[in-house]
């Protein structure tokens, strides 16, 4: 298990870092962590759901969970889901694949991260 030996919440630049001894070091935008969450209106049970206009979600603040993991409460009022230790790293260390990953089935899906062009689209 990896755990963060420092966590750093960025409200300014919406973001998470998270470092890993003295020369590892993460940075996660919120938009990332909300369309990642673990918690089950994302996850679904088996089935992920589609999380769409997420674009200007921002970190309201952390709460530590035990000592396995952090409860992440965004600003769209998402606060479900423990990000333990192990999915956080997994979600710092593979980000770049997560990240391309999701825009393929956003564009896939004819969804946007902007929430003004998801209602948008809906009303078409």
């Amino acid at each position: 298990m990896r755990i963060p030996t420092s966590i750093k919440l960025h409200k300014a630049s919406k973001t998470l870092e998270l470092h890993y001894g003295p020369s590892e070091r993460y940075s996660l935008s919120a938009e990332f962590l909300r369309v990642h969450s673990p918690s089950a209106e994302v996850q679904g049970h088996g089935k992920p759901v589609l999380q769409s206009g997420k674009l200007h979600v921002g970190l309201q603040r952390i709460e530590p969970a035990g000592n396995y993991a952090l409860k992440l409460c965004f600003d769209d009022g998402h606060d479900s889901g423990l990000f333990s230790w192990d999915y956080l790293y997994r979600l710092a260390s593979d980000q770049q694949q997560l990240w391309d990953d999701y825009l393929a089935t956003l564009a896939a899906a004819g969804k946007s991260r902007d929430p003004d062009e998801s209602a948008v689209k809906l009303m078409l």
